[in-house]
């Protein structure tokens, strides 16, 4: 038998499970074994599709102030407005925080929603993952995540990358272990390319690549069986012999021009995007630190201008590339910050209301979604759920989130989330 590594394991909507060991020629008797070579031939059959409709979900860890990047309140009293002053975009009635020149010039290519409520009030990624509290269904292992749900009705790609990259965790919740996402760390990224004596060219040529198969030759029927299976066989090895994944993980393969755009603060912008390109779905990280409880705005100042750089590139090149249509891009965060600044200068915890940033995936963009009242505290009009967002994204994948149930481990059908309807105004 022929085993390489290629990082943690997934599971894809057949139900057959990728191993971190693929295993060329490890069909036994009656089948109880399976290769990643029968889960693409079984995926064939399916008739799955191939298109690549995907997500680059953008997490702000500690909750950004909401009030001090795309909702400012000049006019409120001093104690409450904050600092930054807001700057009109190209789109005309739209403002911004001055520190984002760079965003303001392209808000025809985005939405901002200033009335993002439903917060768990949890300091935690949870939520933007899967649209839930963690304490939802915990008895049963709690809720998936987005990625880990479109892993299991979706699969991968013909690339064969898998279709879940996340370097901020994300819980498969209920659906099980199989569904976690692949993190791109050191050893997850070595293990993307061939090592030790096995070769691209041991692995290339039909003929070493059967002769690993001889124990399931013998075993499989000759009528004419085998030159289909071969097929299925040698996609898997290109998988891992291709090294899509492990070139896309490596920016130094990216033009040095497009790098300086994103500068190396925004290099989790530029791999989204890579990674995008070798075939993930879903793809998740978080930027910064945004607990701002002191010096809120010292914070900012840090902050908020980096971020323009690298959200402006991701999108700048989504549509440069002919991406905008088939790739959505979120970016939220736990919550947002009170409204009245603090004795240190900051801001504090406020679950009340928080701000989320959408483009991409074919919406219609240049508008703003709901207001906030006079000092931000509190959604005006149109409140729009974590999961209404959920909900949205879904449906730009191609999943009938208002449809779709998946098994929980009880047996029992559950909805992919409560409040399923997508914001109209994005479709």
């Amino acid at each position: 038998m022929l085993s390489f590594s290629t990082g943690k394991s997934t599971k894809f909507c057949d139900g057959l499970s990728r191993r971190n060991f693929l295993r060329v020629g490890a069909l036994g008797v009656g089948g109880l074994s399976l290769s990643l070579a029968d889960v693409l031939r079984a995926e064939a059959a399916a008739g799955k599709s191939s298109s690549h409709k995907a997500v680059i979900n953008i997490h702000l860890g500690g909750g950004p102030s909401h009030q001090d990047m795309f909702d400012l309140k000049p006019t409120a009293p001093v104690e409450y407005r904050g600092e930054f002053n807001p700057i009109q975009t190209n789109v005309p009635g739209i403002e911004i925080c001055e520190q984002f020149p760079r965003l303001a010039k392209m808000a025809d290519k985005y939405v901002i929603l200033r009335s993002l409520v439903g917060s768990a009030g949890q300091h935690s990624n949870y939520q933007t993952h899967s649209g839930f509290s963690d304490r939802s269904l915990q008895v049963v292992g709690g809720r998936p995540a987005l990625g880990s749900v479109v892993t299991k009705l979706q699969g991968a790609t013909d690339s064969g990358s898998p279709p879940f990259v996340s370097s901020n965790g994300g819980s498969p919740g209920f659906l099980g272990p199989s569904y976690k996402p692949y993190t791109p760390d050191s050893a997850g990224r070595n293990n993307l390319r061939l090592q030790g004596s096995i070769t691209t060219e041991r692995l290339s040529t039909r003929t070493n690549l059967l002769q690993s198969l001889d124990r399931f030759r013998h075993e499989a029927d000759r009528s004419g069986s085998m030159d289909a299976m071969d097929v299925f066989t040698q996609k898997a090895v290109e998988v891992v012999t291709s090294g899509t994944l492990a070139d896309a993980l490596d920016v130094n393969n990216e033009d040095p021009q497009v790098r300086e755009r994103y500068t190396p603060d925004g290099a989790n912008f530029l791999l989204a995007r890579r990674m995008i390109e070798a075939g993930v779905r879903v793809v998740s990280f978080s930027w910064g630190g945004w607990d701002t409880h002191r010096d809120n705005f010292s914070s900012l100042r840090r902050q908020l201008p980096k971020l323009d750089i690298a959200l402006s590139a991701l999108i700048e090149d989504l549509h440069q590339r002919g991406m905008d249509q088939d790739v959505s891009v979120v970016m939220w965060g736990e919550f947002g910050r009170t409204p009245r600044v603090n004795a240190t200068a900051g801001r504090d915890h406020w679950p009340k209301l928080s701000m989320g940033f959408l483009a991409g995936g074919g919406m219609r963009t240049g508008q703003v979604i709901g207001s906030s009242t006079r000092n931000a505290e509190s959604a005006l009009d149109r409140p729009v759920d974590f999961q209404q967002v959920h909900a949205t994204l879904y449906k730009l994948l191609g999943i009938d989130v208002e449809n779709v149930k998946v098994l929980d481990p009880a047996g029992r059908p559950q909805y992919l989330l409560e409040q399923r309807t997508p914001i109209h105004e994005l479709l």
